[in-house]
């Protein structure tokens, strides 16, 4: 008769604990397995996806301590693994952290060492907030992200290399055709013009500055922190033989030269949000003093829901994808931009548009996994397919959104705004579009 040692018997007590859980659980249907195969499926149907549970350190996490962190960790590590639909998984994720757990309570022990553990995560949190948003740390947490590989961003990007929020007009477009189509928006609201002299502020690979070279026929500047972007931006503009047309440059904003203004136009798509709620008024302020009298300014980015928003502390995204970084809240971000003297002329919400490229991303990046395990460890693989998808859930439930601000900077009387909408929507692409 084989023995049942003290750990079998804690593991069969948390796993019978957790199926008494589940039975008030009502989302989508999934198979539980343990680390021995023992398993059984939860909720209506045919299982959507597939919870590994490699050890009893995790299991304990799953009634003990559920939070960002603890499952964070596991799944990063490969001691929680999540097979199908991962979309579908943070139903019962969202279970999981709102339940109480009384089965088999922990020692006393225990309980100290997970009162231990979150007391030092929130210390970290502290800790770091202390030293954020200087020049060496913002370049540093844009690293962090962002210098990797061209080739591990390539296969779930696509050929347009836009790391945004895609702008779907039709249900049957394509990821590139949409990513197109956002570039397309921006200079169209904007209001690009041959001769214009703009700043792209984060410019990523540099496809909107290529974009509206191309398109529109301005002189482009885009400036990046990140190695890896500079390099391969560089290499585009020179085969697409546009150097005396665009440029970039691998600096900070704060540093540039705003002596006097220098653009006529400037774009910020997906960088304000590393620039941390508490700087945003440097940030406008900054950039107006970078924009001619009469330029416009398009910030793209998310914001924070009112009620995440009040939440503070230790947070997956920020451990493994986005450290220091803090959203604001709608109100927030229009306000510090009216303070720094902007005018606002339009805000529209991309939510739903952003809920769908994540969509595209995540089973692009599953199904090359094989290709990028060439360019990145697994761990890092991981980090990515559970933010992404995380994120997805986020904006569909609208913890979080994203919104394009058009902002003005009041000055001239030679600058004067249309009064409608109706160049925004016209289908040509780019002012130049018949001459290419």
């Amino acid at each position: 008769m084989p023995t049942v040692t003290r750990t079998n018997a804690l593991s069969h007590k948390l796993y019978a604990g957790l199926t008494h859980e589940l039975e008030a659980y009502h989302g989508p249907s999934f198979e539980l397995r343990l680390w021995d195969d023992t398993g059984a499926n939860y909720g209506a149907g045919n299982p959507r996806f597939t919870i590994t549970v490699k050890s009893l350190d995790v299991l304990k996490a799953l009634l003990w301590d559920p939070n960002e962190i603890s499952l964070g960790d596991a799944f990063v590590k490969g001691d929680l693994e999540v097979e199908g639909d991962i979309f579908a998984m943070f139903e019962f994720a969202d279970f999981v952290f709102s339940r109480a757990h009384g089965v088999e309570s922990p020692s006393y022990v225990r309980r100290l060492a997970i009162s231990a553990a979150r007391a030092w995560h929130h210390l970290e949190y502290a800790v770091s907030d202390l030293f954020t948003h200087s020049l060496r740390r913002d370049r540093q947490a844009i690293s962090f992200h962002y210098d990797k590989p061209p080739e591990f961003f390539a296969p779930w990007l696509g050929p347009t290399m836009v790391y945004s929020c895609a702008y779907f007009c039709r249900s049957s477009e394509t990821l590139e055709d949409a990513q197109q189509n956002k570039l397309d928006l921006i200079c169209r609201k904007l209001r690009l013009q041959p001769g214009d002299q703009m700043l792209d502020i984060g410019c990523g690979w540099g496809s909107l500055i290529l974009h509206a070279v191309k398109h529109y026929g301005v002189h482009a500047l885009g400036i990046t922190l990140s190695e890896q972007q500079f390099a391969f931006a560089r290499q585009r503009i020179a085969q697409e033989g546009l150097a005396a047309h665009c440029e970039v440059r691998l600096c900070d904003y704060r540093q540039l030269d705003h002596a006097a203004p220098s653009f006529d136009k400037i774009s910020s798509v997906g960088m304000f949000e590393h620039v941390g709620w508490q700087n945003l008024g440097t940030y406008f302020d900054t950039v107006r003093k970078l924009l001619k009298p009469g330029g416009t300014f398009l910030n793209h980015g998310i914001v924070s829901s009112l009620d995440e928003y009040k939440k503070h502390g230790p947070s997956f995204i920020r451990k493994y994808v986005f450290p220091d970084t803090t959203l604001a809240t709608l109100p927030i971000v229009t306000t510090q931009a009216e303070h720094a003297g902007f005018e606002l002329r339009d805000v529209e919400c991309l939510r739903e548009h952003y809920e769908r490229t994540l969509h595209g991303w995540v089973d692009r990046l599953e199904r090359c996994k094989r290709d990028l395990l060439n360019y990145v460890d697994p761990e890092t693989y991981r980090v990515w397919r559970l933010y992404m998808a995380g994120s997805a859930e986020a904006f569909r439930k609208a913890k979080i959104s994203v919104y394009q601000i058009l902002l003005s900077n009041p000055g001239s009387d030679d600058h004067v705004l249309p009064s409608t909408r109706e160049d925004w929507l016209l289908p040509p692409q780019g002012q130049l579009a018949d001459a290419h």
